[in-house]
């Protein structure tokens, strides 16, 4: 396993973490405790977290793209039927779920996209190695 892949898998499970308690969190503790994160358009709050979810998740598990989606898209689910519940005192939105889907499915594309370059440049790299360095001696 690659030292990134590493960090990527912390980096997913630390992000998850932070989702779940300000997702599951009552509104009025996120005001007790000062915390006033995200955008004022809530759907855009769940697809930006769930892009980066899934952008973390695709890299730090790339063989593992569909449990991802499917892990990613039960742990929307239950954020909203969790919200919709009293002690929560959220409201439950399908929309929401939606977004989080539309956001997953940009992360993967991102990761995608990276994932891509990163190869490119390395083929490149391969295929045309660079020349030795000329030393230029000032003595």
């Amino acid at each position: 396993m690659r030292i990134y892949s590493v960090a990527e898998r912390i980096a997913f499970v630390v992000t998850l973490a932070a989702v779940l308690v300000l997702a599951l969190l009552p509104v009025h503790r996120l005001k007790q405790f000062g915390i006033d994160i995200g955008f004022h358009y809530d759907k855009l709050n769940h697809a930006s977290a769930f892009a980066v979810l899934a952008f973390l998740g695709s890299l730090g598990w790339p063989r593992h793209k569909p449990a991802l989606i499917v892990f990613l898209a039960f742990v929307g689910a239950a954020i909203e039927v969790l919200q919709g519940t009293t002690a929560i005192g959220r409201d439950f939105d399908v929309l929401d779920w939606v977004a989080d889907c539309v956001g997953m499915a940009c992360g993967l594309l991102a990761a995608i996209c990276a994932t891509w370059i990163v190869q490119r440049a390395r083929r490149e790299e391969v295929e045309s190695p660079a020349l030795p360095r000329e030393r230029h001696d000032d003595a």
